[in-house]
C-alpha cells in the first residue's frame, strides 16, 4: 500500500469518527507508522484547561503536560509563538538556534528536553475562524523519512479540522472554486507536482502554481498545503476520487 493511499484511508477514518478523541487516536497511530514518537496537534492553550472549542490531541508525557500547565508555559512557549506567524513547518533545533529567545522561552525548551520532548518539527495551522494551533511531532529513535513530511502535514491539518468540527467549531463557508481550480487541488492532494499536474491537464506548471495560489488566497491561509487540506475537509475535493 502506498503512503498516499494510507493517508486517504486515514482521512476517511477521520471523517467517519464521532469524537475528537477518536480522531486523536487515529492521528497518533498514523504518525507512529511514520516514525513519530510524540505528537501535539492542538490549539495554543493550556493543555489541561482548554477552553470550549479547543483542539487537544496530545500524547506528550503527562508529567510534562502537568508542568507546562502549572508553569503557565502556554503564554511563553516559543513553539506557540513561532507557529503563530511562520507560514510553513520548521524544525526546532535549526529554527531556534537562529532566534533571539527570552530566558523564559529558553526555559520551556530546556525543560521540555528533560522530559524527552526535543528535536521536533512543528506544522503551523492557520485555520479561518479557529483558535491558533499547530501540530508538533517528535521523531522516535529511527527518525522520520523526509519524504513522509507532506503526508504528515496533510494528515495533521485534516485531523485538526475534523476534530475542531467535533468540538463545536463552525465550518467556514468554503470558497467557490472553478472546475480548473478543483482539478488542480484534487491532483495536488494526490501528491502530484505542479509539473505533473500541468501534463495531466494540458497547462503549464506556472499556470498550475498560479491556480493553486489563487485557491490559497481564497481560503485565506498562508501555505498551499493548508489550502489543499481545507479543500478536502470542505468536500470541494472527493476522497473517493483521490483514492482511485
Amino acid at each position: 500500500m502506498s503512503k498516499r493511499i494510507a493517508t486517504f484511508e486515514f482521512l476517511q477514518a477521520c471523517r467517519a469518527a464521532r469524537t475528537a478523541d477518536e480522531i486523536g487516536g487515529l492521528l497518533q497511530q498514523a504518525l507512529a507508522q511514520c516514525g513519530v514518537a510524540y505528537v501535539a496537534c492542538a490549539s495554543h492553550v493550556d493543555p489541561l484547561k482548554p477552553p470550549r472549542g479547543a483542539v487537544m490531541m496530545v500524547n506528550y508525557p503527562q508529567a510534562w503536560l502537568a508542568h507546562f500547565s502549572d508553569s503557565g508555559f502556554a503564554h511563553v512557549d516559543p513553539i506557540y509563538w513561532a507557529a503563530g506567524w511562520m507560514p510553513r513547518e520548521f524544525w526546532w533545533d535549526k529554527f531556534f538556534a537562529a532566534m533571539e529567545l527570552t530566558r523564559e522561552q529558553k526555559r520551556v525548551l530546556n525543560e521540555a528536553r528533560e522530559c524527552g520532548i526535543a528535536g521536533g518539527m512543528t506544522i503551523p495551522i492557520h485555520s479561518p475562524g479557529a483558535l491558533p494551533a499547530s501540530c508538533s511531532v517528535v521523531p522516535g529513535p529511527d527518525g522520520v523519512d523526509p519524504l513522509d513530511i507532506p503526508d504528515i502535514q496533510f494528515m495533521a491539518i485534516n485531523a485538526h479540522e475534523e476534530a475542531r468540527l467535533r468540538n463545536g467549531g463552525a465550518l467556514t463557508a468554503p470558497p467557490i472554486l472553478s472546475k480548473r481550480q478543483r482539478e488542480c487541488m484534487a491532483l495536488a492532494a494526490m501528491g502530484k507536482s505542479d509539473s505533473v499536474i500541468g501534463q495531466i491537464l494540458g497547462i503549464s506548471p506556472r499556470t498550475v502554481e498560479h491556480t493553486i495560489e489563487d485557491v490559497r488566497k481564497k481560503f485565506g491561509v498562508s501555505h498551499r498545503t493548508q489550502a489543499v487540506a481545507l479543500s478536502v475537509v470542505s468536500r470541494l475535493v472527493s476522497l473517493n476520487e483521490l483514492s482511485d
